[in-house]
């Protein structure tokens, strides 16, 4: 029994032990990440700092660089008039401060796939970035209804610098995508209102690809439309259509992504880009992936098993939970041809609308009569919902899964996410010395009217204040402002919109 007795006190002894080892550890690793969050907060907060610094001397040191720029109002290059009759192409971007645009592309480059599981490290070679027979189309549309009153009918958002970095959203895109391309193989397609405005911003453009729809068909109509013009200029082209308006980070990968996706594309499928989600978005359509194609110049792409609607947050959570969901961003590449097969498929109407006007395009008599007749009676319908969906249930769609950074500024409280900000302050797009808080955490102004905004005591609220209107809301009703485009609209102001 004495025996036993040592035993077991022995065994106890030891269990002891070795859970206050154990308990002892946990401790440290808990002191450890206090101090790696602690370090984290720091250097986000110095790195603010800095960010805001930087770009203060940039605007302070482009004063003589920007003519006709007004003092204090720092990011408001071309302030829109007081008066509401009267409105500036962009608030932000004045045409004395466009950078020159290059097209010279790097004499040597190793060109990664997506940086996505197991091919995350397999390159290869080519002398640039440049794909032989690729198009870039860039469907250039907005009513300027989701940032109101920043951004106008007469300057959608496309049209502005939203990071106060000298570019515009447009800007932006073709800077991007000029690498994969040329001036010569970029076309842009606009309503009539914005064609002046991008023919400014964008003066490498040729005339030739400034392609003008008379009125908003939505983006099916303009892709359609720019596909058909394009595989008759060229029979082989591969066509990618590419937002003006969305932010992206990480052109590497992204460039690496729309590099697969053309060879994807060359077997004749209609080829999307997913992107990763970052969190269980409900403003965003929804890629499910199925099986991989095992496409050798395209490690990453998968078949698309079905396009999702924007979920409720339950639903976009339980998506982000299975890893098999991609953020749908409306980026989509194909053959121009493969395009127009599957629009007759499923649309034939259009198809014909847009084939008829494609075939008199280049005598612009003629382009103007037929667009007169054709385009009023064309169906206004997404590409998604045209095409891509019906295709996905045939196995026609191919998705690229890839790791860029995407968003499609699609409200305030999107844009507030893009700017810097020391922690737990507003963000601030335009002059901070014109914004003077006290206990006021998270939100964002624009201060475009020049006059002082101080705020006590509020959270995470949206005001931008601009020379002919004031918008007040919350950063959680931000999705909701275009309700408010509507009431203006119905109540008679449509001066302001």
């Amino acid at each position: 029994m004495s025996f036993l007795s040592g035993s077991s006190a022995q065994s106890t002894l030891s269990v002891e032990a070795m859970f206050a080892q154990i308990l002892g550890a946990v401790q440290n690793s808990q002191a450890e990440i206090a101090e790696l969050r602690q370090e984290c907060a720091e250097l986000k907060q110095a790195n603010a700092s800095l960010e805001r610094q930087v770009r203060e001397g940039m605007q302070n040191g482009n004063n003589t660089y920007n003519n006709g720029r007004a003092h204090g109002t720092s990011g408001f290059s071309t302030p829109v008039p007081g008066s509401p009759q009267l409105r500036a192409k962009s608030p932000f971007l004045s045409p004395h401060y466009i950078p020159p645009v290059t097209s010279i592309a790097p004499a040597f480059h190793v060109q990664s796939p997506s940086p996505l599981g197991d091919n995350a490290l397999t390159p290869f070679l080519c002398s640039s970035r440049d794909i032989p027979g690729f198009y870039v189309v860039i469907p250039a549309g907005g009513a300027g209804t989701r940032l109101w009153p920043l951004s106008r009918e007469g300057h959608p958002k496309f049209l502005l610098d939203l990071t106060l970095k000298g570019r515009s959203l447009i800007q932006a895109t073709w800077d991007r995508l000029l690498p994969l391309s040329s001036p010569s193989r970029t076309t842009v397609v606009a309503g009539p209102g914005h064609v002046k405005s991008i023919r400014e911003q964008l003066p490498d453009l040729s005339p030739d690809n400034l392609f003008c729809e008379p009125g908003p068909k939505d983006s099916m109509a303009a892709i359609g439309l720019a596909a058909a013009v394009l595989q008759k200029r060229d029979p082989d082209a591969i066509i990618g259509s590419f937002a003006a308006d969305h932010m992206i980070s990480g052109d590497d990968a992204f460039l690496s992504a729309i590099a697969e996706a053309v060879e994807v594309a060359k077997k004749d499928y209609l080829v999307t880009i997913g992107i990763a989600p970052s969190h269980p978005s409900t403003g965003f359509g929804y890629i499910r992936l199925g099986d991989k194609l095992g496409i050798k110049k395209a490690p990453n792409a998968r078949l698309v098993s079905s396009f999702k609607e924007k979920p409720d947050a339950r639903t976009a959570a339980a998506y982000i939970g299975t890893g098999n969901y991609r953020w749908n961003a409306g980026m989509f590449v194909t053959k121009a041809s493969v395009l127009l097969d599957l629009l007759n498929d499923y649309k034939p109407d259009v198809c014909e609308g847009l084939c008829k006007i494609a075939e008199v395009w280049e005598d612009e008599a003629q382009r103007q009569a037929v667009l007169a007749e054709v385009w009023p009676g064309l169906e206004k319908i997404p590409i998604d919902n045209a095409v891509a969906e019906p295709a996905a249930t045939e196995g026609k769609v191919a998705v690229v899964p890839a790791t860029f950074g995407w968003d499609d500024v699609g409200d305030f409280s999107s844009l507030a996410e893009l700017l810097p900000a020391e922690a737990n302050q507003p963000r601030i797009l335009g002059d901070g010395s014109l914004v003077l808080m006290e206990q006021a955490a998270g939100g964002i102004v624009v201060p475009g009217s020049g006059r002082l905004i101080t705020c006590l005591g509020v959270d995470d609220l949206v005001i931008v204040d601009m020379p002919d209107t004031l918008l007040v809301t919350t950063r959680a009703r931000s999705q909701e402002v275009k309700r408010l485009v509507k009431k203006c609209r119905d109540a008679g102001w449509k001066t302001l919109l």
